[in-house]
């Protein structure tokens, strides 16, 4: 499993609570970028329509140098590959107050392109704070460990 890209500020700013692996509908020449790992999760987010398809929104995918018969958009909206039954129930979990859906990372899974999907909630100030005063004290009992 080759990871492509992860999204850095989704486990700083939300509680993970439930992780999904989906397939990813893409161009070819998005493929070959993507091999080449030209990808961002920054901003991006992930929608349920009306029609019950999932998508993921302002995913960055840069334009592969070499494909000149294919012109794409580079943030456009790629459709998730999911059954009804997993998308029914992100649904009715997302429905619920403070639920929201978040692309963790993107990689590859043998030669398909999968992304990791977190059922997340939003973390408060002082959650963050909390958070970077639990990283400082690990980093400061390593290097003291490693001092000794």
């Amino acid at each position: 499993m080759k990871i492509i890209a992860n999204n850095k500020k989704a486990h700083f700013n939300y509680f993970v609570e439930d992780t999904i692996e989906a397939g990813i509908s893409l161009l070819g020449p998005e493929v070959k970028s993507l091999r080449a790992s030209s990808c961002s999760l920054d901003e991006s987010f992930i929608y349920i329509s009306k029609d019950l398809e999932v998508f993921v929104k302002n995913m960055f995918i840069k334009k592969f140098d070499y494909a000149t018969n294919v012109a794409f958009d580079e943030k456009r909206d790629r459709k998730l590959l999911l059954h009804k039954s997993q998308i029914c129930k992100l649904l009715s979990k997302v429905k619920e107050k403070g639920y929201t859906l978040v692309p963790l990372k993107v990689y590859f899974n043998g030669s398909h392109v999968k992304i990791e999907i977190g059922l997340c909630k939003g973390k408060h100030t002082f959650d963050k704070k909390d958070t970077l005063k639990e990283r400082d004290i690990q980093r400061d009992t390593q290097r003291a460990i490693k001092n000794y």
